[in-house]
């Protein structure tokens, strides 16, 4: 039987096994820019990022040193790679990995946003059972958000 290739791959996919995975969809605005880069730095950017997931970052920040995890430094959001039509931000921490890619189609006019992390052990599990519940919607509104700025309808300021 022949080998055939992927039809779905990721550079979120670089590690192999992975523990969650999510990916979310978005259409690609006519005007908006096909640069993944620009697309993955305005998604994690802090002045666009939509001001309930500001507040649920901001009790996450209270609630990590509870467990007995460092906080996430610095930088931990920026763009690692950008490869073809994908840009990858990627962390490494003793309680995780996470990978997320984002992704512009230019052809289907579709934005793809891959997330995959790996546990590393009980803490990376403890602080993960609850935000893989509500990644999913922060993703979207922080997607959402992006597409609007990158569209030309809003700046990182106003409001989503």
């Amino acid at each position: 039987m022949p080998t055939q290739e992927p039809t779905f791959t990721s550079l979120a996919f670089g590690q192999g096994r992975f523990d969650y995975g999510d990916v979310l969809l978005a259409s690609l605005p006519p005007r908006a820019s096909r640069d993944p880069r620009a697309w993955a730095e305005t998604m994690f950017s802090p002045r666009s990022t939509p001001w309930p997931v500001k507040a649920l970052f901001g009790i996450r920040m209270v609630l990590v040193p509870l467990l007995g995890l460092r906080p996430a430094p610095r930088g931990v959001f920026d763009v690692r790679e950008v490869k073809g039509e994908e840009a990858l931000l990627a962390f490494d921490d003793d309680h995780l990995d996470f990978r997320c890619a984002v992704a512009v189609d230019p052809t289907a006019e579709i934005v793809r946003v891959t997330t995959v992390v790996r546990l590393r052990n009980g803490r990376g599990r403890l602080y993960f059972a609850p935000v893989s519940l509500l990644h999913p919607f922060v993703v979207h509104a922080m997607l959402r958000r992006a597409r609007r700025i990158l569209a030309g309808e809003g700046t990182a300021a106003g409001r989503a």
